[in-house]
């Protein structure tokens, strides 16, 4: 027993040797079915007009909103009801809205999907209101849906008689939780003579090649070939029962997606920054300074000597300081990590506008081994 023992720890210090760098390559492992989308299965978008009534006075403005007052009247003449021409009506709990929703792929006559519901008037609430029948049509003109039903609102408006007012979110949209049944099932088809295209979501050739290494090596070789960076065309079997289970079987492989191309994408109206984990930078030595301005204004009053019929006036007294802080100087070796290019700046305590001046300037001299994106 004492003599096997030493044997069976050095078979279990080789296991772990062989296995747990294998690890880390396992764990980055995905599901094909989270990296592609299978060409022909598609969302199919659809809108329509409408109007939504039973509103607490938040409706439109018919004075101002004409198309809403031409809705009425048709909506009524439809119910034999006959609105005479000369008579306006000031309608304070209708509001015109359009309605629009995704059909998903394969629904199927008398399923419900979710819609969304928003005034193109000057509605100020749709809370409290209901969406009566509207008919949704799809790119073709076809009714594919019918929506109704009341509306689920997260926004709310407050306003007083002097004209003040609060809003919390936005009161004029909302849901209605499978407010619209399918009427019409979308033309739709997976695989033309069993042949199944796969998309990738983010086109790489790398992934490609991976994704017909993987298919053929488990299905045979022949299988799948790459159409291009984006398409992977897998020959599957023609009966069309036993696609489904040979697309589940694709679906639930698994590869090792590519790195993601180095980028720094830069959002100008927010300020927000992010920087891919792929980011690298060559030897580069950077210094940022701000400058501010400061103007006060001290205005003195100048009083006029006595019996000398002078006015007394305001005169303006403005002073201005120029301060520029001391810049600190800061060093970027080669082949840098993100974590140390983040590091590095926030020592020199750079802002985010700060951060995008030194991003382009490192990206103009050429030290910065990435993609700058301004969006």
């Amino acid at each position: 027993m004492n003599s096997r023992f030493p044997s069976s720890l050095k078979a279990l210090a080789l296991i772990a040797a062989v296995v747990l760098p294998m690890l880390p390559a396992l764990a980055q492992a995905e599901r094909v079915k989270d990296l592609v989308s299978i060409s022909g299965v598609r969302g199919n978008q659809l809108v329509g007009y409408g109007l939504v009534v039973g509103l607490a006075g938040t409706g439109d403005q018919t004075s101002q909103a004409q198309f809403t007052i031409q809705s009425i009247r048709n909506m009524l003449s439809r119910f034999g009801v006959k609105v005479p021409d000369n008579i306006n009506p000031q309608l304070k709990n209708v509001a015109a809205v359009m309605v629009h929703a995704t059909l998903p792929p394969f629904a199927k006559p008398g399923q419900n999907i979710d819609v969304t519901v928003s005034s193109i008037g000057n509605a100020g609430s749709l809370r409290g209101g209901s969406l009566l029948m509207t008919p949704l049509t799809g790119a073709d003109g076809q009714i594919y849906a019918m929506a109704q039903g009341s509306l689920l609102v997260g926004g709310m408006g407050a306003s007083g008689q002097d004209g003040s007012r609060i809003t919390v979110n936005v009161p004029s949209a909302g849901r209605i939780p499978g407010g619209a049944s399918v009427e019409r099932q979308a033309p739709g088809q997976v695989a033309v003579n069993g042949q199944i295209q796969l998309n990738l979501n983010s086109p790489d050739f790398t992934t490609a090649n991976r994704l017909v290494e993987e298919i053929n090596r488990n299905l045979g070789e022949g299988v799948a070939r790459a159409m291009d960076a984006t398409t992977v065309a897998v020959q599957g079997p023609a009966d069309p029962d036993r696609q489904i289970s040979f697309i589940s079987i694709l679906e639930n492989m698994e590869i090792k997606p590519a790195e993601a191309p180095a980028r720094v994408v830069v959002n100008s109206r927010t300020g927000t920054i992010v920087i891919g984990g792929t980011v690298r930078t060559l030897p580069a030595a950077v210094t940022h300074g701000s400058l501010t301005v400061t103007i006060k204004e001290n205005p003195r009053v100048s009083q006029p000597a006595p019996f000398s019929q002078g006015q007394t006036a305001i005169v303006p007294d403005s002073t201005i300081a120029v301060e520029q802080a001391t810049p600190r100087m800061f060093k970027l070796d080669t082949g840098n990590t993100l974590d140390d290019v983040v590091r590095a700046i926030n020592a020199v305590g750079a802002a985010p506008s700060d951060l995008v001046a030194i991003l382009e300037a490192l990206s103009q001299a050429g030290a910065l081994r990435a993609e700058l994106i301004v969006i």
